[in-house]
């Protein structure tokens, strides 16, 4: 199904102004088009009985000034304007339930160094879930994770995602829903735009921060394990100890939290609905629409 980003009426914030989608312009020699040096963020909004809300708007609009710096990116407005404008422009655009990617990009500039002129672009749109509601198919990429040395793995850089697209593509064309990627080492890292967990007798295990991207959702994640009694353990493991794993899934913004079903060829044996990760699932879903966590149901 096509995704409507925009229509005629759409409004963005571009670079102080709020102004449509249609009449937005680019340079066409921007560095960010042309070499990747650009950072960005992926935020939801969700109608709560407190009104529209911006789940941790303020943890999405710091590490995008973090992957600013990383990057020699001078970002001049702060967490909290930033925060402030989207709430304007999903008022603007009589939305709620959002999905709202903020953009940094570069001026024209062809050397390889970052340029003094900085864009900075704020545009939501309605968007479900990136992965859907159904139990997923995910195999083995035979990409990896860029190396920690060759760049900031932990920035939300542009050019980083050609890797995913890499990923994702392949997984596609193999019949699978979706990619596992692992690190320069060969242990698991992260699929191509979510964290990864595996859960085996109720305790839940994934990679440790240093080779993947530190997902805000995945900190959610470990929040709601914590309150739930849910012991995780955050280390290295290899691909073949997800075939000894009760249960799997994934977590982003995007894709919010959504279970495995298959590995490979692997079949995780535990029914989904009998999971911690159904009840983190559970939980995460209740703590974005009332921007709090009160209380468990089973």
């Amino acid at each position: 199904m096509k995704v409507m980003y925009y229509t005629d009426e759409t409004v963005v914030f571009l670079n102080g102004e709020f102004v449509k989608a249609k009449d937005a312009q680019v340079g066409l020699y921007n560095q960010t088009m042309h070499y990747g040096n650009g950072v960005f963020e992926g935020i939801r909004s969700y109608d709560t009985p407190d009104g529209t809300r911006i789940f941790k708007a303020k943890e999405h609009f710091d590490r995008l000034h973090y992957s600013a710096k990383m990057m020699h990116i001078n970002l001049t407005y702060s967490s909290e304007e930033l925060e402030q404008i989207t709430y304007k422009l999903l008022e603007l655009n009589g939305q709620t339930d959002a999905y709202i990617r903020p953009l940094v990009y570069l001026g024209d500039n062809m050397s390889l160094t970052p340029t003094v002129e900085v864009n900075v672009v704020i545009m939501t749109w309605e968007w479900g879930k990136y992965l859907g509601d159904k139990m997923l198919k995910v195999m083995l990429s035979s990409y990896q994770r860029p190396n920690p040395k060759a760049c900031h793995v932990e920035a939300k850089v542009v050019g980083h995602y050609t890797n995913s697209i890499l990923a994702t593509t392949e997984a596609k064309s193999k019949g699978f829903d979706e990619a596992l990627l692992t690190d320069m080492n060969g242990n698991v890292a992260e699929g191509p735009g979510a964290n990864f967990f595996f859960e085996k007798d109720g305790k839940l295990v994934t990679a440790p921060l240093g080779n993947i991207l530190s997902g805000i959702t995945r900190a959610t994640v470990l929040e709601l394990a914590k309150e739930l009694g849910i012991e995780v353990e955050e280390r290295f493991f290899k691909p073949e100890e997800i075939t000894t794993a009760d249960a799997a899934f994934f977590c982003g913004t995007a894709a919010e939290v959504i279970g495995i079903e298959q590995y490979n060829d692997y079949r995780f044996p535990m029914k989904w609905e009998d999971t911690n990760g159904h009840l983190v699932q559970r939980m995460y879903k209740r703590r974005v629409s009332t921007n709090e966590f009160k209380e468990v149901y089973l």
